[in-house]
């Protein structure tokens, strides 16, 4: 039985195009269009080494490309020939810690990126919805402990949050193009710190358990008091589906965000539920992060989705604790038991969506 979720998309004459779509949130939404049985096609730099993509065997599973966003030529010319209905564009140098080593290449990829993604879909009839991904570090953050929502002021600091500032800039140049020219609708959402099994990411909190598990080494932990707004994948991502149906439907979203619904838990409540639900063993090694090091990242984010619920009637289904600990399940099963780990992904897709 075909979840409801989803169904307008069915109908639709074009695929749904998934840029990013060898990342690990790319992965788990090709995968949920699969379950739905909504035709997918992805563009995408190659898949990185132990990726879920990687581990998945997705390689020549839907029609795909392998490039970078940046050349605009190649992306038109993918857009043109498989003529997608509706866009989710996740293309993007995600890591805030990788942004100080390369800032220009993180602006050129995450701002020019996304700027010649909208320019190639306003040239296409066929599209009719872009969904650009951003990030909850885009807001003005005087670590307050707030919870942001849509219309605060949005403000980056370090060059990933600044870049996604500036795509969220052209976000709205576009969506004034649409108004004012035609052309398809664009939405900007917004996501904490998404986990979920098969993310194998540096510098990110749950991989880092993942691997200190594996590798049988210390974990370090950055910012141990930090919050974030931790969140299923699933939740997210099918948050992303009903944005794009009730745009289909024509309701004008410009940007939403997608967070718990309780406050961020800090990072040392993660390692500390982490620890106890998962059954491999480890040692948490506290690193003493110098002050310099700490203005890296943002100490407190908070994600108010008021709106979402009032546009969508989306809230998340997982609690952060129930999320973790379903990643960590995920893990268990593809590590421990030796369960594929496309099948562990498409397991947890039907029972979320039954």
């Amino acid at each position: 039985m075909v979840a409801a979720l989803g169904k307008s998309l069915r109908n639709l004459p074009g695929p749904v195009l998934i840029t990013g779509h060898t990342g690990f949130k790319g992965t788990w939404l090709t995968l949920l269009f699969e379950h739905l049985q909504i035709p997918v096609v992805g563009y995408s730099l190659k898949p990185e080494k132990d990726s879920l993509y990687d581990r998945a065997d997705l390689k020549g599973q839907i029609p795909e490309k392998f490039a970078d966003i940046r050349n605009y030529k190649k992306l038109n010319k993918f857009l043109h020939t498989h003529q997608p209905s509706v866009i989710v564009h996740m293309a993007a140098q995600p890591l805030v810690l990788e942004s100080y080593k390369i800032p220009r290449k993180t602006f050129e990829v995450n701002v020019m990126g996304t700027a010649n993604l909208l320019d190639a879909a306003f040239h296409l009839p066929s599209v009719k919805v872009v969904v650009v991904v951003t990030t909850d570090k885009v807001y003005k953050n005087d670590n307050s402990k707030q919870s942001f929502i849509e219309s605060n002021p949005l403000e980056g600091k370090d060059p990933y949050s600044a870049s996604k500032v500036a795509t969220e800039a052209v976000v709205k140049a576009w969506q004034q193009i649409s108004e004012v020219s035609g052309g398809p609708k664009v939405v900007a959402v917004r996501a904490g710190n998404v986990i979920g099994g098969g993310d194998f990411a540096k510098d990110r909190l749950i991989p880092d358990i993942i691997r200190s598990c594996i590798s049988m080494n210390p974990l370090e932990i950055r910012n141990p008091k930090g919050t974030r707004p931790w969140q299923h994948v699933l939740d997210v991502l099918t948050g992303y589906v009903h944005t794009i149906e009730k745009i289909l439907e024509g309701h004008d979203l410009r940007a939403l965000n997608f967070g718990p619904s309780k406050d961020s838990l800090n990072v040392l409540k993660i390692v500390e539920i982490a620890n106890q639900t998962f059954s491999f063993t480890y040692e948490i090694k506290d690193r003493n992060v110098k002050k310099d090091t700490q203005k890296l990242e943002a100490k407190f984010l908070n994600l108010n989705s008021s709106l979402a619920y009032s546009k969508l009637k989306w809230k998340p289904k997982l609690s952060q604790k129930d999320a973790l600990t379903l990643t960590l399940n995920w893990w268990e099963k593809v590590l421990r038991n030796k369960v594929h780990p496309k099948k562990a992904t498409l397991d947890e897709i039907y029972e979320f969506t039954s």
